[in-house]
């Protein structure tokens, strides 16, 4: 919005479209996931979703907000099934964050550039559309039922980034997630602001448990965090789940990676530098992973504790062990995600 200011002052016209001009209609019934900020939490609420649907009997057709990189031309309407379309489709790491949970819960996932061919061919295969969101735009589908994840670690946000704040006000059902490990204070905080700008929403409370294979390796040993990039980059969280972690089952230290950066992870410090002392799993291209697989090799730790959604063994040649923290969405009270979803579309 600086830039359109910008822009103004020059003279010329700036129009934001809204949501109303932008959204497709499905012949399905859509349900959309935004969120206020990138890594609030929308991953494991779809997934949530999913689960439900699934329980009753519902068939679900994921299509993803696009991440297009290369040649988009071939990316027209990308259809993941099984591990091997990820190889396919010369999916990036921040492709493969988003498309391999759903994989392996035995969800189809659709992405690429025209969302028109896309919502038809999801339609042919789902009882539902789940539209998940990324970069917190709006949903590009017109959804029957509107939920969005808001994260209390970044308290305040909500109403003063776009555009979450025209997510967070148009919302049906707002998430707040991670209670388990937010304060108090940024809670109450979050939930007054919900309350002031959408009364009507339905607030549901959720935790974002950690799910660590081997947690017993990690104790009293050298670690290196590894996180989901694009909450630390765009998102500007200076943790994740990674450091959670890691704290929590007793971790001797946190080995600072900066250090040891290789080509355009350094460059990704020296653009972000509120990051801590851990590493953002940037995988850009084939460059950009290589650059990531170097870093981590050249980091002097016991281990690697990573917080991204894939398994790194798959793309990258370690020379350490890497354990992985897992994260679902479990809500807390009622009403639960369960609840709404049985009386909005009688399952």
């Amino acid at each position: 919005m600086h830039r359109a200011s910008w822009v103004l002052a020059c003279g010329a016209n700036y129009m934001l479209l809204g949501p109303k001009a932008t959204m497709l209609k499905s012949e399905k019934p859509v349900i959309s996931i935004c969120a206020i900020r990138t890594g609030a939490g929308k991953s494991q609420t779809s997934r949530r979703i999913t689960e439900i649907l699934k329980k009753y009997g519902k068939k679900v057709a994921v299509v993803r907000h696009p991440m297009p990189y290369g040649d988009l031309t071939k990316q027209i309407c990308q259809k993941f099934e099984t591990l091997s379309d990820l190889d396919k489709h010369e999916c990036t790491i921040e492709e493969r964050e988003e498309y391999e949970p759903h994989i392996e819960m035995g969800n189809v996932v659709f992405a690429g550039v025209d969302y028109e061919v896309i919502l038809r061919e999801a339609e042919k295969l789902g009882d539902f559309v789940l539209w998940e969101g990324g970069n917190n735009d709006t949903s590009f589908y017109k959804p029957d039922l509107s939920i969005v994840v808001a994260d209390p670690h970044r308290a305040g946000h909500e109403l003063t980034y776009h555009p979450g704040e025209t997510n967070l006000r148009m919302s049906d059902v707002i998430v707040i997630n991670k209670v388990d490990t937010a304060s108090y204070d940024s809670i109450l905080k979050l939930k007054e602001n919900i309350h002031r700008v959408n009364p009507n929403a339905v607030v549901i409370e959720a935790a974002s448990p950690f799910f660590l294979d081997d947690y017993k390796e990690k104790k009293n040993k050298r670690v290196l965090a590894v996180e989901d990039g694009p909450t630390l980059t765009h998102g500007e969280m200076s943790y994740g789940a990674a450091v959670l972690a890691a704290k929590k089952f007793g971790a001797k230290e946190l080995v600072d990676p900066r250090d040891y950066a290789v080509g355009s992870i350094r460059d990704t410090f020296a653009k972000y530098p509120h990051t801590g002392a851990l590493l953002p799993a940037m995988g850009y291209g084939k460059k950009q992973i290589k650059d990531l697989e170097a870093t981590i090799n050249k980091t002097p730790c016991d281990i690697v504790v990573s917080a991204t959604p894939i398994d790194l063994n798959r793309i990258l040649k370690v020379n350490k062990p890497i354990i992985h923290v897992r994260y679902e969405l479990q809500e807390i009270g009622s009403p639960t995600l369960e609840d709404i979803l049985k009386e909005k579309f009688n399952l």
